[in-house]
């Protein structure tokens, strides 16, 4: 009976409970293929689970969501073109047939799913695409949910345009940092909040035009006074909580907001009026479809673009990858290798 290491988490609110350990091999069913992992990146989702954050936890699970590596066997009905290929991971499974809308039994890899932290997974055919040839195996693993998440909320909902000037908050993690890549790339002008004056100045010199730190309180007037004449088209924000209403304050006329999370938790005194009155689009996104995701992996391949790594860490120091998680210290993604 083969088996493989896995990193594995065993109780919420534990963990010490993760451990990197033994687990069965998986074996591949029809349409499926079991894909040798060569690096693995983490989200904030991870943390969120062993935190007990999140919903419809099933243990034991071993927990990751991006990844990429080599087709290692495949099940019936998948192409043996696939075989040996390099390729990046598709975390969202079960999307359905809307491309405007998840089903809502959709899942995301590494939970409930077995996810990316082990030397092995087993995901559907349809979920793997083939590595741009520019990116090692690290930079590959460090776009999927990121990337899919920000493309989407960028383009698919938020409607970005070459010249348009959008606001990025929460600078520095990993999806954020992926979104700033990408709307440089399509020819936009960037500006980021963050509470690290470092992270701004990292984001500066990866090519935004200014920052400011949403802990001062004139954080809004740092921006408009970076902006000069030009307005903000698009806000691209994960955070919501009391800060949110001003996003709709610095928006301009018409403009449109994008919400993709709620780290800051849920926001008050909205101003309705504001909105309608502005004619602002408020649009809510979250992860992407297949095309969504395709069409992510093309904007890297052909602008060449390449994510920004903050660290590699083997599976067995495991613990300082999820401890610089936990401490929000990292710019960019961490990585994980078997």
């Amino acid at each position: 009976m083969r088996t493989m290491d896995a990193i594995v988490l065993h109780e919420i609110k534990n963990i010490d409970s993760m451990n990197l350990e033994q687990v069965l091999f998986p074996e591949p069913k029809a349409g499926e293929a079991v894909v040798k992992i060569k690096a693995s990146a983490m989200n904030h989702r991870d943390v969120w689970i062993v935190n007990g954050l999140y919903a419809k936890i099933h243990l034991p699970v071993i927990l990751g969501s991006d990844g990429a590596g080599i087709v290692h066997t495949i099940g019936n009905d998948v192409d043996v073109e696939w075989l040996n290929q390099e390729v990046i991971i598709n975390p969202t499974l079960g999307w359905g047939p809307d491309p405007g809308v998840q089903r809502k039994d959709f899942r995301i890899l590494g939970m409930p799913d077995n996810g990316t932290q082990a030397q092995y997974v087993v995901v559907p055919a349809s979920n793997i695409v083939k590595k741009p040839a520019h990116l090692s195996f690290e930079e590959a693993a460090a776009i999927p949910l990121g990337g899919v998440t920000g493309y989407r909320a960028l383009f698919t909902q938020g409607k970005l345009r070459a010249g348009e000037t959008v606001l990025i908050t929460g600078i520095g993690g990993g999806v954020a940092t992926l979104i700033m890549q990408m709307a440089l790339a399509a020819g936009a002008q960037v500006i980021v909040t963050s509470g690290s004056e470092e992270k701004i100045e990292k984001a500066v010199k990866a090519g935004a035009i200014g920052g400011a730190n949403y802990q001062e309180p004139d954080w809004p007037a740092k921006l408009q006074s970076i902006l000069g004449n030009r307005e903000i088209d698009l806000v691209i924000d994960s955070a919501g909580g009391k800060d949110f209403p001003q996003l709709f304050e610095l928006v301009r006329y018409g403009g449109r907001v994008v919400t993709y999370g709620v780290s800051a938790g849920n926001p008050e005194n909205l101003n309705l009026r504001r909105i309608f009155w502005k004619q602002i689009t408020l649009q809510g996104s979250t992860m992407g479809s297949a095309m969504d995701f395709f069409n992510m992996v093309r904007l890297f391949e052909s602008r060449k673009i390449r994510p920004v790594i903050d660290s590699v860490h083997s599976f067995d120091r495991f613990r300082d990858a999820y401890k610089r998680m936990m401490d929000s210290a990292q710019f960019g993604k961490i990585i994980l290798k078997p």
